[in-house]
């Protein structure tokens, strides 16, 4: 077995071609730092992948010269706690009692991916999509979801509208963000011109106003008085919070839509949903108007939508998020409408993929169930990190085909970036997990770069899956032959591991388990990021204010 030090020598000699002329040769003296799996792959396939490379530069050389020099635009879609299969597939609509033609649509326009691996929960897929890192890396661990938060993604932390703003993008983020409350965190403070965004997550609005305990959504959350009455602490119910922002880059944020003294409702999530649809196809109108290249980061709030009130139910399904995901549908068929009309879809790579697996604390109501694989959001089995995923390249991408090479959402990172010539300023000084897929994109199944991935759940590495192979790390101190390695061909619900039959790899995954903690020593995962809380957001409303000193109170009281 050719050991990690073999294959970091002749990385010296061999190195990726991801761009052309000077950056060609700045790749080649400080090349992106990956995991240390990539180099064990890189070994053994890099003179391969080198000459791959070539062909694919001279391609994209070919499609911007087709385009007039102008490098492509990227529309990002990322769709909320969609589990797989609930999408872009015609039969298991069916299944499921509900269709969503205009995403099916767009799959058969598109390359399909069957082994897109996502992060468990929502916040640490976003960071993985915006810096190509594993969450764990930056610190990005899980969700926030009652605020204040006073964390969030770190500074110094290079996101891929960074990279895209230094090669003349015009950017632009529509709709959640959930990477913290604090001023570093803010999209428009991450590379992106505009953003219109909530600062937390939907719990917020669908569990903490007293609509929610109506409809049994929540407990005790509203503030009243009880007979008996032993509520003591006004500050233990959270409320004034900032709701949703509208920012600018260089200028501080602005709320929007909230009145002082007004409690949250249902009504105000619901005005934030329509307004994120219209912004978003007015902002691609803008963006294409302009001659620069455009990255539009869409993230709709919906399909997550626990309540029944003031909506129409028309699928033969019945459930809040399904009735949600039918809407978003249509809304996704006006949005690609809208790029047709704009003239700019032969030369734009649209992304529609989902961040996780379905949540598992809305069942039944919400209409979703484990389809295809065992587990939920937060699960770390492949039902709660195995997501589909599209990407439509007019011409240039092969439609109507289909992927089972592995892919990492991380993967966005370094395969955008090239694809826009932006690749040269990836930071080079930490490890980058997102390894670059074009070839497996032009080029088609097979092709991929990837027979790996680590799977964390908070600080934690619960499962590394290689070909597939999966394997669920057990306790400290359990024997390595107990080892319980899954083969996903056969077991896709992970139940039965693998005995006699797979114990020859019990001890290949131990040592891709010491390389990958081994690169720790040199590339240490950052600490927490904590900051001020709404730092950099004008006009706070009276009751934002209470709950800030309250919750500065909390904090020195605690230190």
């Amino acid at each position: 077995m050719m050991m990690f030090n073999d294959a970091l020598r002749i990385l010296i000699g061999v190195t990726l071609l991801a761009s052309t002329g000077d950056a060609l040769a700045q790749q080649r003296s400080k090349p992106i730092q990956h995991d240390a799996e990539h180099y064990m792959l890189l070994a053994q396939h890099g003179e391969k992948w080198a000459r791959e490379d070539k062909v694919i530069g001279a391609k994209l050389a070919e499609v911007r010269k087709a385009n007039g020099g102008k490098r492509p635009n990227i529309l990002f879609v990322l769709i909320d706690d969609v589990g797989f299969g609930e999408m872009g597939d015609p039969v298991l609509n069916h299944v499921r009692g509900y269709t969503t033609p205009n995403i099916n649509a767009f799959a058969r326009e598109s390359l399909t991916f069957s082994r897109m691996y996502s992060e468990p929960t929502c916040t640490p897929t976003r960071t993985a999509l915006l810096t190509g890192r594993l969450p764990v890396r930056s610190h990005m661990l899980e969700p926030k979801i009652v605020p204040p938060e006073g964390t969030g993604l770190h500074g110094d932390e290079v996101t891929l509208a960074e990279l895209l703003k230094k090669e003349g993008y015009n950017t632009a983020h529509i709709g959640k963000w959930h990477q913290g409350d604090i001023a570093q965190a803010a999209p428009h403070n991450q590379g992106f011109d505009t953003a219109s965004y909530p600062l937390h997550n939907q719990a917020t609005f669908n569990f903490m106003t007293i609509e929610s305990e109506e409809d049994r959504l929540a407990d005790n959350v509203a503030t009243r008085k009880t007979i008996p009455n032993y509520r003591m602490d006004k500050n233990f119910r959270p409320a004034g919070w900032v709701l949703g922002v509208d920012a600018v880059a260089g200028e501080d944020a602005h709320e929007w839509g909230a009145e002082a003294g007004k409690p949250l409702d249902y009504a105000y999530y619901d005005a934030l949903n329509e307004r994120y649809k219209k912004q978003v196809i007015e902002r691609l109108n803008q963006l294409a108007a302009e001659d620069e290249p455009f990255f539009l980061n869409y993230w709709p709030q919906i399909p997550v939508n626990f309540t029944r009130r003031n909506r129409n139910f028309v699928t033969a399904n019945g459930g809040t998020w399904v009735e949600s995901m039918k809407d978003l549908d249509n809304h996704l068929g006006d949005l690609f409408a809208a790029l047709e009309a704009t003239g700019k879809a032969e030369n734009t790579v649209v992304v529609v993929m989902s961040d996780n697996g379905p949540m598992a604390q809305a069942m039944p109501e919400s209409g979703y169930s484990q389809l295809v694989f065992r587990g939920f959001k937060g699960d770390t089995t492949e039902g709660g990190i195995r997501v589909n995923a599209y990407v439509r390249w007019p011409d240039v991408i092969k439609a109507d085909t289909f992927a089972g090479d592995i892919v990492y959402c991380g993967d966005w990172y370094t395969t955008l970036a090239t694809i826009a010539q932006a690749d040269k300023h990836i930071p080079r000084d930490r490890v980058i997990d997102g390894v670059n897929q074009l070839a497996l994109l032009l080029n088609g199944d097979g092709y991929g770069r990837r027979d790996y991935h680590h799977v964390y759940e908070g600080p934690h590495l619960k499962a590394t899956i290689k070909e597939q192979f999966k394997a669920h790390w057990p306790a400290p101190g359990s024997p390595g032959f107990a080892l319980p390695v899954f083969d996903l061909y056969r077991d896709v619900k992970e139940t039965k591991p693998l005995l006699a039959t797979g114990m020859w790899s019990v001890a290949y995954f131990p040592d891709m388990r010491e390389r990958h903690m081994a690169l720790k020593k040199n590339f240490p995962d950052r600490g927490e990021t904590r900051g001020k809380p709404y730092e950099g957001i004008a006009k706070l409303r009276p009751e934002t204010k209470a709950l800030l000193k309250y919750y500065y109170s909390a904090r020195k009281a605690a230190e």
